[in-house]
């Protein structure tokens, strides 16, 4: 963690502090949420005085980039949440299109984000892989549901994080907190799916794996083959879930069907 907050080795400005923060922030390594050090100890891995650090925590502030709170420190802004503002997710997760144009999307800049990924992770970005990708695995060992879905966006964002591209991670966090937050479908109807969590999790190694290799090609080819079986699993379970509607409203009608008339004749 002090690697994170290295020293400032020149000029000890309120600038150089706020460049810091900021380089942290657009590289993916603060995510939103995250707390700083407090402020002796900030100032302290900065090596900068403490009026220096409160000054250039006010101008990150006035910037919107972080948040203070009394009681709970300064922590990184939730920016990823303005990008799709609420009126803006209702509005496309109230239309058809909507979803299958965010698929589309997910499928070619996936493609891309597990290319470079492969080509440029690193021994540390290696490492974060193979851990998400063993932490999968036994979720799924233990039939978890919502930690299985919780490490699927995980792992998604850090295979963003691992190609090494600023505008990639970003476009592709706050495609992830659509996804998270249930926007335009619920994963639930499709890890009912028989052998959808298999398949899910096999999709999950071979993306992973591919990047462990360092094989470009392999990676994007697993990311687009999980979004078109996401896309056939979705449209599967919104199908299944109709049929179901219709087979009850049936039993209902039927067994209405079946009921002595009330008040009927003598």
């Amino acid at each position: 963690m002090n690697e994170v907050y290295a020293r400032i080795q020149h000029a000890r400005t309120a600038d150089e502090v706020v460049g810091r923060i900021e380089d942290l922030i657009l590289e993916g390594v603060l995510r939103p949420g995250d707390r700083l050090p407090g402020e002796r100890d900030l100032s302290s891995r900065l090596d900068v005085s403490r009026p220096i650090l409160r000054d250039a925590l006010k101008q990150l502030e006035t910037r919107g980039l972080v948040v203070s709170r009394h009681g709970d420190g300064t922590r990184i802004a939730d920016l990823i949440g303005e990008v799709f503002t609420p009126p803006v997710m209702e509005l496309v997760a109230t239309h058809g299109k909507a979803i299958a144009d965010y698929l589309e999307y997910r499928r070619e800049i996936e493609g891309v984000a597990a290319g470079f990924a492969a080509a440029r992770a690193t021994d540390d970005d290696r490492a974060l892989v193979s851990d998400i990708l063993a932490r999968m695995r036994q979720a799924h060992r233990h039939a978890d549901f919502e930690r299985e879905a919780a490490l699927d966006v995980e792992f998604h964002n850090t295979v963003g994080e691992c190609a090494h591209n600023i505008i990639l991670l970003h476009t592709l966090r706050s495609c992830y907190r659509l996804l998270a937050d249930g926007v335009f479908f619920n994963r639930g109807l499709i890890y009912a799916l028989p052998d959808a969590r298999d398949t899910l999790l096999q999709q999950h190694v071979a993306i992973g794996e591919a990047v462990l290799a360092g094989d470009p090609h392999k990676a994007a080819r697993a990311a687009r083959d999980h979004i078109d079986f996401v896309e056939r699993a979705m449209n599967e379970a919104e199908r299944t879930q109709n049929w179901q509607k219709i087979s009850r409203l049936r039993s209902l009608q039927r067994a209405a069907g079946r009921k002595p008339a009330q008040g009927g004749e003598r």
